[in-house]
């Protein structure tokens, strides 16, 4: 997988999660890939994200997508608002990833909206997030885009 380039991230503080954010803009998945191992202390995203960081520069490869795992760890709960059961067959879009830190650092809660269909948060005990590409990227026809 590395002569395509995968990413490989990890957020410790906010800065660092504004960029795991825009790479996983427009990220699809189903309720099904939002999974919590509470023993384990982790949420994990599987997702088809969008290959933002080729768009552009690589054009003559055309529009990319990778499977991708986004990952926190150190969490203490996950709650949904808005959000359809897992049985559901809708597909989510990733819109954006946000940290709120708590009075008292260094927890917090991290909040993952999806376009139309709620937001999950995370409650943790510190920012501990990675996000890996685990597929060789795919070409898509469509490129993703928002009404301003």
């Amino acid at each position: 997988m590395s002569e395509t380039n995968t990413l490989r991230l990890l957020a410790v503080d906010q800065d660092d999660l504004n960029v795991i954010s825009a790479a996983c803009q427009d990220g699809v998945c189903k309720p099904s890939d939002l999974i919590l191992e509470g023993k384990r202390r982790r949420f994990r995203l599987e997702f088809n994200r969008f290959r933002w960081e080729v768009d552009g520069i690589a054009r003559q490869k055309g529009l990319q997508r990778v499977r991708s795992v986004l990952s926190f760890e150190d969490v203490s709960s996950v709650k949904a608002r808005g959000m359809p059961p897992k049985s559901a067959d809708l597909v989510l879009s990733v819109l954006s990833i946000d940290w709120q830190p708590d009075e008292d650092p260094p927890g917090g809660e991290v909040r993952i909206v999806f376009a139309g269909h709620g937001e999950i948060v995370i409650s943790a005990d510190c920012l501990d997030a990675t996000l890996i590409d685990v597929s060789q990227p795919w070409a898509t026809r469509n490129r993703p885009a928002h009404k301003e």
